[in-house]
């Protein structure tokens, strides 16, 4: 891959993922597209298993071929077996064509059990199903810890003292690329208020873990929309729902989940940065653009001349001009 700018190529692509919400099989969804699963339509409106086949259509068509697809919670509506059953079937597939590890995180929505036999195939005689769902997965010397911030029958979030000394031996060693921390419940502020009283609890107890730690950046969902901010001196990216959104241009005081807006996000993984990309879901009609030919021709080109070509606003070469190698 020719480099066009001052950066390498990262070192790890990840796509995060959140909040896909599956129902369980419906009875009466015969007759509906063949895109459609036969997932039941969430509010009777949202067809949750169309949404995450057109993300993960998009994400493949995009070439990106991630080391890893983390999924930050909420994965199912009620916590259903064949909910989760039919998440991996849709899923597992794609991630196997690109390549990708598949990361499961625990969410407010979701019941440990289920979590643990459906998705990670956990034996329930061991017991460990019933436990906080804490894992570690190492993707190419990138760690991304997986921790489960839910509380058994309530929907905000906190994280037990055993679950931070157990956080804090795994940072005590670093990782050669560093690590990424997934979690449901974002350890920042929302802007919308009710949502306040499912935030997540205990933030200044998990600061003091991370804070000086080899973590890099902060994975999250919950809210259902994308929002960025700081923990701990560490950035935090929050990946908008693939079911449905929240809509911040609402009323003061209301809270609205809207058809509209769903997108999943691209974490591109460099020696001393991370960028995160919000991906919008859906078919939007192109505008304007570049083709695989013009790329090419332009990565043959000197520096120079690519910049006299491209960025010179007097130049007077035509993209066909370089699509034709006239340039």
């Amino acid at each position: 891959m020719t480099q066009f700018g001052q950066y390498p190529a990262p070192t790890h692509v990840i796509a995060h993922l959140s909040d896909t919400h599956f129902l369980g099989a419906d009875e009466h969804a015969t007759g509906r597209e063949d895109e459609c699963s036969d997932g039941a339509l969430l509010y009777g409106v949202i067809d949750t298993h169309r949404n995450l086949r057109r993300a993960l259509q998009q994400l493949e068509r995009s070439g990106a071929n991630p080391a890893a697809l983390v999924f930050t919670g909420d994965l199912t509506d009620l916590g259903e077996q064949d909910a989760y059953v039919s998440l991996r079937q849709i899923v597992e597939p794609v991630a196997a064509r690109m390549g990708s590890a598949v990361i499961w995180v625990m969410g407010n929505h979701d019941e440990r059990q289920r979590f643990a036999i459906d998705l990670y195939d956990d034996d329930p005689a061991t017991g460990l199903a019933m436990r906080p769902q804490d894992r570690v997965h190492d993707i190419d010397g990138l760690r991304i810890i997986a921790l489960d911030s839910t509380v058994p029958g309530y929907h905000h979030g906190d994280i037990t003292p055993q679950q931070l000394e157990w956080l804090g031996r795994q940072l005590a060693t670093p990782a050669r690329h560093g690590t990424l921390l997934a979690l449901h419940h974002p350890p920042i502020p929302t802007a919308i208020d009710l949502m306040a009283l499912l935030e997540l609890r205990g933030q200044s107890q998990l600061a003091e873990v991370i804070r000086g730690t080899d973590v890099r950046g902060i994975l999250a969902g919950h809210l259902h929309y994308a929002t960025h901010s700081t923990f701990a001196g560490i950035p935090v990216s929050v990946a908008a729902a693939t079911c449905y959104t929240m809509d911040l241009s609402a009323p003061l005081h209301s809270l609205s989940g809207v058809d509209g807006g769903q997108s999943f996000d691209l974490v591109h993984i460099y020696d001393d940065q991370v960028v995160h990309s919000v991906i919008p879901i859906g078919d939007h009609a192109a505008v304007s653009g570049f083709s695989a030919g013009f790329v090419q021709r332009m990565a043959a080109l000197s520096p120079e001349d690519r910049l006299d070509i491209f960025s010179n606003k007097t130049s007077t070469v035509t993209v066909a001009d370089v699509e034709a190698g006239r340039a």
